[in-house]
């Protein structure tokens, strides 16, 4: 029986023998690899992050101390060491365990997380309530994955700085976020990395430790001398220390035994402390060490005899077919200039980069800051193009509005990721940016339907004198749904014919909207599928002409029913005068979050694929609302007079 497999809780850890962690590690690790090889899922930074994980749950008691996760990604071993083991299988599948932190799951999972820069400051505001309410337990932080490069992690520290209490920050080192970590802080920590006494540091702490009363203010004063020697070695102006906090390190994250020493003494100090901790991302596997971005969140893969193919998805993604007309566009307008923060891979921006290296900058995980360096290139007459997902782009409400649209500054935001996006979950669900963005003056907002519609949109983007936004799943684009290619600013696009009622989708869901249309017709029903394009401007005209005719309407959207292009689309036809009691919206629901599994399963959930679509439509010719989840849907299909047309 391996010693996984006795691990029921974080009890078992603190009672193994140490010289039986190494080899636990390596169950972990082998765990994960089996698990995200059939799944996918984040495997490089949960590689790194095994050993510092088992020391954390071996110094401490997370049943009462505090356990924070920066970039929740990095929570696999925590999740094996808390009894989860058992269910790890389900990892991000339907009805599943999260990918992420998820306190429904577990007592030892605080906040349900998957933004960077979160953890220092919600641990600062345990410590005070913890202290408030009497409680002498102990708080960690545990920020990696370029997280302390976000401003808010910066925020934090500030805060940290302030405490009169215990209070541990564990800086996760590993070079990398997604992509390699961008930054002058960056540039800091890796002089630190690199310094040439970084390998002498490691046998000074051990000797300096084993010397350490366990108790009392030897202790302290001794730990003290060892805080000045690291200073003076290796930089005598430490940005750390000036915000109030101990810094000690940077220490090798990868051996447990030291990693126990040194956890053991600062658990009991009673400041706050940034342990900086070296890892390597990917460690324990050569294949993941040597392509730390490929394997940060990969598909699932093969591995035998230790080499590794990852199978090739089918049909061209959105993602891709966006970066290659954004490479099409820089070859003819030398002002378009590419930017993203930290995630030049999965915004394929990474490919554009190669094209034109001195036009492309990842700015890091700070997409407050990415809108803003973006609005000062527009300011100076470039044509920026900010690559961000839906989800990160929420971290940058304000930005777009004050530096962005209050200039009428021509930046082009393209939203990757928008709409449920599959096992990464609530968390990541892009959502939000249509009802967010569309109040705001002069913001041009379009999702495309296909490929030549992507081109086309974004070739208009470039040509307008204010901000736009273009948004895109993370899926396979279809093939081609019309043969039109150019986009009119506010035009929508009649992609079927119809006299029945009518489907006016918008993006990527006028391809379910079709087949949902073809449904219908088989039961004698002809639906008219319109292709709305905007969400602002709204194609007025198209809405004048649909709603005068009195007959049932369903908009779509992979977005949030409320406040989206739906919503829209009722507010200009009662802004219009004309009657909207035949027309319902669908999209994601606004009474609950949408769990973790395949998109193509969340996109039936909540009644947005064909079978949604001609289920909803067809109660409205029926005179009924059948806008429930398929697994609440009648059955059957019926004649177009006198039953609802739903295919199942």
């Amino acid at each position: 029986m391996g010693l996984l497999n006795q691990i029921r809780t974080p009890a078992d850890v603190r009672a193994m023998p140490k010289s039986h962690l190494p080899r636990l590690a390596q169950e972990l690790r082998d765990r994960m690899i089996e698990v995200v090889s059939a799944g996918g899922g984040h495997l490089a930074s949960n590689l790194g992050v095994t050993e510092l994980t088992i020391a954390l749950h071996r110094c401490f008691d997370f049943s009462s101390d505090r356990l924070l996760w920066d970039v929740g990604h990095q929570c696999y071993p925590h999740k094996l060491l808390t009894g989860r083991n058992d269910r790890f299988e389900t990892l991000r599948n339907s009805g599943g365990i999260s990918g992420f932190p998820e306190p429904a799951e577990s007592e030892y999972d605080l906040f349900s997380v998957g933004h960077a820069g979160t953890a220092i400051a919600t641990a600062v505001g345990m410590a005070r309530g913890d202290q408030a309410c009497g409680r002498k337990n102990s708080v960690v932080a545990v920020v990696g994955d370029a997280s302390i490069v976000n401003g808010l992690a910066f925020e934090g520290l500030n805060q940290a700085g302030t405490l009169k209490r215990q209070f541990l920050v564990v800086l996760n080192d590993n070079k990398w976020g997604i992509a390699p970590t961008q930054g002058g802080l960056a540039d800091h920590l890796a002089k630190l990395r690199t310094s040439a006494v970084y390998e002498g540091i490691k046998e000074q702490t051990k000797q300096t430790l084993a010397s350490l009363p366990l108790v009392g203010k030897p202790m302290f004063d001794a730990l003290a001398a060892l805080k000045e020697g690291f200073k003076a070695t290796l930089s005598p102006h430490q940005i750390f220390e000036q915000l109030g906090l101990q810094y000690v390190g940077p220490i090798d994250g990868h051996d447990i035994a030291h990693l126990i020493e040194m956890l053991d003494v600062l658990k009991d100090a009673h400041h706050p402390v940034l342990l900086h901790v070296h890892t390597v991302k990917g460690r324990g596997c050569d294949w993941a060490t040597a392509d730390p971005g490929k394997f940060h969140s990969p598909k699932p893969f093969r591995v035998q005899n230790g080499k590794v193919t990852v199978p090739a998805g089918k049909g061209t993604s959105w993602t891709r077919a966006f970066v290659d007309s954004l490479i099409d566009l820089g070859h003819k307008n030398e002002k378009v200039v590419a930017l993203t923060a930290a995630m030049p891979d999965g915004t394929g921006l990474d490919r554009f980069a190669k094209v034109f290296p001195d036009r492309f900058l990842d700015v890091g995980i700070a997409e407050s800051c990415t809108v803003d360096v973006a609005a000062g290139m527009a300011r100076a007459g470039l044509r920026p193009v900010a690559a961000i997902y839906s989800t990160f782009l929420q971290r940058a409400f304000d930005q777009v509005f004050q530096e962005v649209v209050l200039q009428g500054l021509p930046v082009l935001f393209c939203l990757d990721r928008a709409g449920l996006v599959g096992g990464d979950g609530a968390v990541h669900h892009g959502f939000l940016d249509v009802a967010y963005l569309r109040n705001f003056p002069g913001m041009v907002l379009m999702a495309p339907a296909d490929e030549p519609a992507l081109r086309a949109a974004m070739r208009l983007a470039l040509t307008l004198d204010g901000p736009a936004a273009i948004r895109y799943p993370r899926d396979v684009v279809p093939a081609p749904l019309s043969e039109r290619t150019t986009f009119e600013l506010g035009v929508s696009h009649e992609l079927r014919r119809g006299e029945d009622a009518s489907i006016i989708s918008y993006g990527t869901t006028a391809q379910p909207a079709l087949q949902a249309a073809e449904m219908l017709a088989a039961d004698g029903l002809e639906v008219r599928v319109i292709d709305g394009r905007f969400a602002r401007p709204i194609d007025r005209a198209m809405v004048a002409e649909v709603f005068a005719a009195d007959r049932p309407v369903v908009t779509v959207e992979d977005h949030s029913v409320s406040g989206g292009f739906g919503s829209a689309i009722l507010e200009t036809a009662q802004e219009l005068g004309l009657p909207t009691s035949k027309s319902r919206r669908l999209g994601i629901p606004v009474d609950r979050f949408v769990g973790h599994g395949s998109r193509s399963g969340q996109l039936a959930e909540v009644g947005i694929d064909a079978a949604g679509i001609a289920a909803a439509l067809g109660g409205l010719l029926a005179g009924e609302d059948r806008t429930q989840p398929q697994s609440q849907r009648l059955a059957g299909r019926t004649t177009r007079r006198s039953r609802s047309a739903v295919s199942r």
